[in-house]
Formats: C-alpha cells, structure tokens, sequence
C-alpha cells in the first residue's frame, strides 16, 4: 500500500486484503497507518503463511525493492 500524498509504503501480511485495505483507511488498524488514505500497489499470493510472512519480512527490510514497487506501480 502507499499514502496517496506522502511517499510512505506500509507492508504487511493478511488473509484478508479488503478488510486490512478498509481498516487502515478509517484509522482501525497498524499505528502507522493512522491518519493516512492508502492506496493498494502491489499484492502477491502465497501457498503458505510461512513463506507469506518470510516475503514480507524480506520487502520490510529492503527499502530498494520497495522503491522499485512504488514507482513502478505509482502510475497504475
């Protein structure tokens, strides 16, 4: 997801994308999201939790893949 003023990006895993997208946007859900309208950029789909949550681990910490995402999405 990304603000749609700020170029701020929030990650997170869930099994339910909708209703994650829709807690963040009415201040509901992850403290850092509070406050901010987010725009859904780019979602991938795992078979398992285990390898969902090692990806967004891996996305978490390297900040250039996720610049990468958000300029390539930022047009979309």
């Amino acid at each position: 997801m990304h603000h749609l003023i700020k170029k701020k990006t929030y990650v997170g895993y869930t099994s339910d994308l909708h209703e994650r997208l829709k807690l963040h946007n009415s201040n509901k859900g992850a403290k850092s999201t509070k406050g901010h309208e987010w725009k859904l950029i780019y979602k991938k789909r795992f078979t398992t939790k285990s390898n969902a949550m090692s990806y967004e681990y891996k996305l978490k910490h390297d900040r250039n893949k996720r610049l990468i995402i958000y300029n390539k999405h930022l047009w979309v």
